[in-house]
């Protein structure tokens, strides 16, 4: 009986040792983490230095690499023009399609190919998004001495706008404020970035910019924001109420078809800090990249940085990026023909 025990013994001990070693085999055998142990992974950033989207960027770089499998290092590369297109062009065509390039750019950035100047040489659905940062509320924001309090106001009196370039949510929202309602607005552009276009409005050489974040006036704008020589007058995104004392665009909208047009032309800016990886990465690798995305959106050691830096963490996840703008080009193509046209400057 001792000897048939001891048999018994050594076979649990033989099987315990077997199972535990096929146990460390399946935890090591993880080809997301093999592929990015060890590894940088390139994070475009398509707008300069100090821009919101910049900080959004830097701050995510910092926490992300934590929480993808094999811990990798993430490296900002800033990549400039036509807002954000030149960016998103560069990640859709030439990065690497094996997850170790991801970027971000502007919300306007995915509707070029529908309402845009057709700088964008990519298919906007094609591309595999991360989730957002921020579902942000954009302003038009104005100069104190610029005697301007409303919509009405800009209605009667021209007033300079800055903008960066034509392609830029600066640009296209205040032209669609002229070409929608009747904004005698002039828009000045060539700024780089939204810091260009403070300078410019501290200076006096224009008196205000649309397609602002609430976020980023509050987190790069406070001096002039918390003084009151800068103010937000029309809220062009968001839930109604948002800004209680400022006015609502959406007010404006005569009949379900303004709506649309509204929803594509200031709607997008929900799409505040949005994060894509390019077409054909493994899915494997996608997953784990939206993962830790959402993971990096519960950190907390992120969330106590982006409350220092004052700026708002909304986050939306891949999917619903990816539906939303699916959701966008399935637009009646008249409210797209409308909102075209709203958004061009002449």
């Amino acid at each position: 009986m001792l000897r048939s025990a001891a048999g018994k013994l050594a076979t649990a001990t033989i099987t315990t040792i077997i199972t535990m070693a096929a146990f460390r085999a399946s935890c090591a055998a993880d080809p997301v983490a093999d592929f990015y142990r060890g590894r940088q992974v390139s994070l475009i950033i398509a707008h300069e230095v100090a821009t919101g989207y910049d900080i959004y960027a830097r701050l995510l770089a910092r926490h992300i690499g934590r929480h993808i499998p094999g811990n990798p290092t993430l490296v900002p590369q800033n990549m400039l023009g036509a807002s954000g297109i030149n960016g998103a062009n560069l990640l859709f065509n030439i990065s690497p399609k094996d997850g170790s390039a991801i970027g971000t750019f502007a919300h306007t950035v995915p509707l070029d190919p529908l309402i845009g100047q057709g700088v964008a040489k990519f298919d906007a659905s094609k591309f595999n998004y991360l989730g957002n940062m921020e579902e942000s509320v954009g302003v038009c924001a104005i100069w104190h001495e610029a005697g301007i309090a409303s919509l009405a106001d800009l209605q009667v009196k021209e007033t300079r706008f800055g903008a960066t370039a034509i392609t830029g949510p600066p640009s296209a929202m205040a032209a669609a404020l002229k070409n929608l309602l009747g904004a005698k607005v002039r828009l000045i552009h060539g700024y780089k970035g939204a810091p260009g276009v403070k300078l410019a409005i501290e200076k006096g050489e224009v008196q205000g910019i649309c397609g602002m974040p609430m976020s980023t006036l509050r987190a790069q704008w406070s001096d002039v924001l918390d003084s009151g020589k800068v103010k937000p007058f029309i809220q062009l995104s968001g839930t109604k109420g948002a800004l209680p004392d400022v006015e609502f665009v959406y007010d404006q909208a005569k009949t379900a078809e303004d709506a649309q047009v509204y929803d594509l032309i200031f709607g997008i800016l929900r799409l505040g800090k949005i994060f894509a990886a390019p077409p054909g990465v493994p899915a494997e690798r996608v997953k784990a990249l939206r993962d830790a995305f959402d993971a990096s959106m519960r950190d907390q050691e992120l969330l106590a940085e982006a409350a220092k830096q004052r700026i708002d963490i909304s986050p939306a996840p891949g999917n619903a990026v990816a539906g939303f703008i699916a959701g966008i080009y399935k637009t009646p193509p008249a409210v797209v023909e409308r909102a075209k046209k709203a958004v061009a400057y002449e």
